[in-house]
């Protein structure tokens, strides 16, 4: 029965079949993924305490973690200048910043957007009959 016509078309798609821009999300919008693009697209080169300071709430560790994924996936390159004390820098690469379109229509919707979101969630949240 496992290999009838109508078996297999009840099958589930594999997620990347089913969402083709899956993949995508995964590396581009991470908890904190988004904002270390953005500060580096915005405000150009930075060292980790730069970005550190300008991205609040992000920890030391999660900050490296995503700064070593984005350099792995080619959005950003790391450059090390070895002086007394060391230097590195991270830089938006051109694969990083041919994301920027996708990121403005991003902040449009949301200034078009978050509002009417807000008020679905107070909606929803204080229905009694839910």
């Amino acid at each position: 029965m496992a290999d009838s016509p109508a078996w297999t078309a009840l099958a589930p798609a594999d997620p990347e079949s089913a969402c083709p821009i899956g993949p995508v999300v995964d590396i581009v919008f991470s908890r904190w993924t988004t904002p270390i693009l953005w500060t580096l697209n915005m405000h150009g080169r930075h060292r980790f305490v730069e970005l550190e300071r300008r991205i609040a709430k992000i920890t030391p560790k999660v900050l490296t973690q995503r700064l070593r994924q984005l350099e792995r996936d080619g959005m950003i390159v790391r450059t090390y200048h070895p002086e007394v004390p060391p230097r590195v820098e991270y830089e938006i690469t051109e694969l990083g910043r041919s994301l920027a379109p996708l990121f403005a229509h991003l902040s449009e919707w949301a200034a078009t957007h978050l509002d009417s979101v807000e008020r679905a969630r107070h909606d929803y949240d204080t229905d009694v009959a839910r």
